[in-house]
């Protein structure tokens, strides 16, 4: 049973960097959803890889996509470091609440 990518794209925007109070989609930190028959995977990133916050997104992300799968689907968030996170890839909306020009 496949969820639209738009659900779990908007589970996602749920998860905020406490450090920056942007969501990690906007942020550009989710570089890939994937799904088959036994559920979806998320590839994201942050911002740097001394981000101290790490581990407390990455299951906020978890928590907040089984919030909206069925429960014989799983959930896999992997935290992947290639590419590197880059300004470049935060929506318009993010740039401007940080003050940067879109």
């Amino acid at each position: 049973m496949a969820v639209e990518t738009d659900k779990l794209r908007a589970a996602l925007r749920k998860v905020v960097d406490p450090e920056v109070g942007i969501n990690i989609v906007d942020l550009g930190l989710v570089y890939a959803i994937a799904q088959d028959e036994h559920g979806v995977t998320v590839d994201l990133t942050m911002t740097s890889p001394a981000c101290p916050m790490g581990e407390s997104i990455v299951a906020e992300a978890e928590y907040e996509l089984a919030a909206v799968l069925p429960t014989s689907l799983s959930v896999a968030v992997n935290l992947v470091w290639d590419p590197p996170w880059s300004p470049a890839l935060m929506s318009d909306r993010a740039r401007e609440t940080l003050g940067w020009e879109a």
